[in-house]
């Protein structure tokens, strides 16, 4: 399976450059001088049949790494370029870039012909595409499919291992699979490069002599993309905020091994209005429709996993405890899913991690049961992980962190055990460098999810680094907070507009009035009420 690419497979393009006419930019691979298509300035038409059509000199040429598609707004196209990244490690042998970059080119000429209102329109979309350009934790690689995990992948068949990237990717984790339909469109598919965003580490150590790597890749889903406090439970199809799929790979002496985790906000309608106080009241929209919510979010995640476990760390009291018993009454009337509440402010307050034992003592023989996939050096599978684990917390941010690394270690220990690296009453703690690794690599996980979703690094990383929480983490936890506040009022509502705008759940509306005059954007009018209520709170009106 490593350094394997499938005959066949379309190869993307990885070296670049832009030329910029006074009429058109022309993109052109220099891997291949036949690969090229140009995108007119004047309408943002495609033209794949470039030719010698190019006449005069460029006035500027730069090197590009990808482009990442198209988005049509009222005056125009506008088309998203890679222009920087950095190499984040390899996956089966291959490069993992991370984009440090990215510009819009504008193709709106049409804007000079507009009404001062649709001017007025198309430069808040313009803002909200510069949100976009600067949108964190975006992977990607040219030879590769980021979106499978190891078990899908090993599983694939031959027709669908020939495909191009993106016919073979999980749609669920393509970043900008919104903005590839006119270059799909156009079958450019040399330059159409699937996007995950979410988080990519690796580690290497020697184990006992032996050279191992564990590679560490969490998967967000697009279907209900969004920050916060701005998008909270799930939606009437059932696709749940702020889910990830999380994989642990484990290469040593030829053998794979793969295990995966989830997480999700709890997959009930509910909401927290942002109204300026710290902690907003949480508030469960009562709907005749929450079973099939529910139903369709786990049959879902059944035939997608097998058999799946809900640990929900939510707290037993308060608006937290009503949204779990909420939620725990649904989830039991389920086949396949089981239900477990572990209160973790409660049990593990601010002692110590190793206080989740208490859970583990719970589901250690439903999480046995479910295992982990093993692949050997001939790419045949020895075991499958038969079930996953889903946890919670209310962000599915910091309890959940620190609860999915306490897992995957006792998953990592029965993979080394397995393989014969480790006895059967060795583990990876007692390995301090190399679990001061494995402990990095999930911290650094951890805080990547969380600037994506609520714009600052995790909290509670000090449990994990140390087993409890210190004096410094706790004043860390709360500088946190405070910044998690500020962003959440006076911020996330203007990256959430942009990520509707980019991921197709807002669509402009050629034709008809200004959004903001419709309200038509879901976190618009929240961010106008944002707006009040701070020039309110100061006094300004």
């Amino acid at each position: 399976m490593e350094n394997r690419v499938p005959s066949g497979t379309v190869k993307l393009c990885e070296q670049m450059e832009l030329l910029e006419f006074p009429d058109k930019f022309l993109i052109r691979s220099l891997d291949s001088t036949n690969q090229a298509f140009s995108i007119g300035r004047s309408n943002g038409s495609i033209d794949t049949q470039i030719g010698d059509s190019c006449s005069g000199s460029p006035s500027k040429v730069s090197k590009i790494y990808g482009v990442v598609g198209t988005i049509q707004l009222l005056a125009g196209t506008y088309v998203l370029i890679i222009t920087s990244r950095t190499e984040a490690g390899t996956y089966l042998g291959f490069p993992i870039f991370r984009i440090t970059a990215m510009k819009f080119l504008s193709c709106n000429e049409a804007l000079k012909l507009s009404t001062s209102q649709e001017k007025r329109d198309e430069a808040y979309f313009m803002s909200l595409l510069r949100t976009v350009e600067s949108t964190p934790g975006l992977y990607y690689s040219y030879e590769i499919d980021l979106t499978l995990n190891i078990q899908r992948t090993v599983k694939l068949t031959d027709e669908r291992a020939n495909k191009p990237l993106w016919k073979r990717a999980d749609p669920r984790f393509v970043w900008n699979k919104n903005l590839l339909e006119e270059l799909i469109e156009c079958k450019l598919d040399p330059f159409i490069i699937p996007l995950v965003q979410g988080s990519f580490q690796t580690v290497q150590f020697t184990l006992k002599d032996a050279p191992a790597k564990i590679t560490l890749i969490s998967r967000r889903c697009t279907r209900r993309l969004g920050t916060r406090m701005w998008r909270r439970g799930a939606n009437l199809e059932g696709d749940a905020a702020n889910f990830i799929e999380t994989e642990q790979l484990l290469e040593l002496e030829g053998f794979k091994s793969s295990f995966l985790l989830i997480r999700g906000s709890i997959p009930l309608l509910w909401e927290q209005i942002v109204d300026l106080s710290y902690k907003p009241r949480l508030k469960i929209i009562n709907h005749e429709d929450t079973p099939k919510v529910v139903e369709r979010h786990f049959h879902d995640l059944t035939q997608r996993y097998g058999e799946v476990m809900v640990v929900d760390l939510t707290d037993n009291h308060g608006d937290e405890g009503q949204l779990s018993m909420a939620f725990s009454a649904e989830v039991q009337k389920l086949p396949r899913v089981r239900y477990v509440s572990f209160d973790f402010h409660h049990h593990c307050g601010n002692s110590n991690l190793d206080n989740l034992q208490l859970l583990y003592d719970q589901i250690s023989k439903d999480f046995e049961k479910q295992g982990y996939c093993l692949v050997d050096s001939e790419g045949e599978i020895l075991a499958e992980q038969k079930g996953i684990v889903r946890v919670n917390c209310i962000d599915c941010l910091d309890r959940t962190n620190v609860t999915q690394i306490y897992l995957a270690r006792e998953s990592l220990n029965s993979q080394l055990r397995k393989i014969g690296a480790l006895s059967s009453t060795e583990c990876i703690s007692k390995f301090c460098e190399i679990y001061e690794k494995f402990k990095t690599i999930w911290v650094e996980q951890g805080d990547e999810i969380s600037l994506e979703y609520s714009g600052t690094h995790a909290m509670k990383s000090d449990f994990v680094r140390f087993g409890r929480q210190t004096l410094l983490g706790l004043i860390k936890d709360g500088m946190t907070g405070l910044s998690r506040y500020y962003l959440n009022n006076f911020h996330d509502g203007i990256r959430q507009d942009a990520m509707d705008l980019i991921s197709g759940h807002y669509t402009v509306n050629f034709n008809g009035p200004s959004p903001f005059q419709m309200n038509e954007f879901e976190s618009f009018s929240a961010g106008e009420m944002r707006n009040i209520l701070y020039l309110l709170y100061f006094g300004l009106v």
